[in-house]
């Protein structure tokens, strides 16, 4: 019913700059928020950023504040994720996702419905 398609991920070096852009189709009626987590190897899944599809409201993991920006265009139904002053530290699998549910805390996995495929972002030194 919904399909999450990311893109955007390569390999850069420490200090560039990267967006990632993650397409939706299908459903909307009733989707609350979109968020973006990632994924190192032989870690788990972390919380990076995640946007209130209606009002806009922002919210960042610690790590990336003041580096990641994620922002949305409701005509295209996409939302992107703006990475600068990449680390070596960023590198992983970056997956979008989404959620259709209200009064929820959205840094956390459980929180959304649906997931992308993921896209591989690698930072050298």
């Amino acid at each position: 019913q919904v399909q999450l398609v990311e893109s955007g991920g390569g390999l850069v070096q420490a200090g560039d700059s990267l967006r990632l852009s993650c397409a939706a189709s299908g459903r909307t009626l009733g989707r609350y928020a979109m968020g973006w987590f990632r994924q190192a190897p032989g870690k788990e899944r972390e919380f990076v950023s995640t946007i209130r599809w209606n009002t806009g409201n922002t919210y960042y993991a610690n790590s990336v504040k003041g580096r990641f920006t994620i922002s949305r265009d409701n005509a295209k139904n996409t939302v992107y994720l703006q990475m600068n002053s990449l680390k070596p530290e960023d590198t992983g699998v970056y997956y979008c996702a989404a959620s259709y549910r209200a009064d929820t805390d959205w840094s956390y996995t459980r929180a959304y419905d649906y997931w992308g495929q993921g896209t591989q972002v690698t930072v050298s030194s």
